[in-house]
């Protein structure tokens, strides 16, 4: 799923690769979906970005946006966005296309659920999208321990690890899936409730959500994801489906898994407090 690293790869990757390229041709709603969100029909798409250039794309939260005229086509979490040079097979099913004067394509694709908005950002009124756009991305000067005490006090006592990080949209981007090593690195559970993490424990969680979110991005993204050409990124995951059962990376002890609130966690029953 497109999280923070992700995002923020991608975006780096579409200002490397396709930026000032003229569009020539754009398909919306090529394949049926039931759970694949547009603004508009889909000819709304192609009448307003065809002829014109790929402006700059930027990676907030779990969207990608790109810049085109005085629109932008956002990409949003659940939504795989991959670039295709000219004469390169592309899926036969897709939801989107984008075909640039080169003949090289972006293509979007969604499995479970997805959105790909074209919307006027002075206009375009959806809560997730401005929320994301507007609260400070770790990483910035703005995400700094300050503001991160600051949504910790803001925020009920009673409530999980997981349930303070990862949801709410408190902090856009930081899903279930980059959590799981923040905790490992931070030593919590994610059931772990926020009233019983002492004072002294809040730095450590705060330096370990930067620096986790930080080495992911610098690595291009998790293992578990791909990147704009379809790559694995660098950052080897901790925690994931892939390591369960395995040996915890700093006690040894087996990674374990359980639902919870509506997702699984992984976590290592030595080094993570309870």
């Amino acid at each position: 799923m497109l999280e923070i690293p992700e995002s923020l790869t991608i975006a780096a990757q579409l200002n490397e690769t396709v930026k000032g390229l003229e569009i020539r041709r754009v398909e919306a709603a090529h394949t049926k979906h039931s759970f694949a969100w547009y603004t508009g029909a889909p000819d709304f798409y192609a009448e307003t970005m065809e002829g014109k250039p790929l402006g700059e794309a930027t990676g907030w939260g779990s969207y990608v946006e790109i810049d085109v005229g005085d629109y932008r086509f956002a990409v949003g979490d659940g939504t795989n966005l991959r670039y295709y040079a000219s004469g390169e097979k592309l899926p036969p099913r897709y939801q989107t296309r984008i075909e640039l004067e080169d003949g090289s394509n972006l293509v979007c694709t969604v499995q479970m659920y997805g959105s790909m908005f074209l919307v006027d950002p002075k206009e375009y009124d959806n809560f997730y999208y401005h929320v994301a756009k507007e609260k400070p991305m770790p990483g910035s000067e703005e995400f700094d321990y300050a503001y991160f005490r600051e949504l910790r006090e803001q925020t009920s006592v009673t409530l999980s690890m997981k349930a303070f990080l990862a949801t709410e949209q408190r902090i856009p981007g930081l899903g279930n899936g980059v959590l799981q090593d923040i905790l490992l690195r931070a030593g919590l559970h994610p059931k772990k409730k926020m009233g019983t993490v002492p004072e002294s424990r809040w730095r450590q969680v705060y330096q370990a959500l930067t620096d986790t979110l930080e080495k992911m991005t610098a690595a291009g993204g998790r293992n578990t994801e791909k990147d704009l050409f379809g790559r694995p990124g660098r950052y080897p995951v901790m925690l994931s489906k892939n390591t369960l059962g395995k040996g915890c990376p700093y006690c040894g002890n087996t990674i374990q898994k359980a639902s919870y609130l509506g997702g699984t966690v992984y976590f290592c029953p030595g080094c993570q407090e309870l």
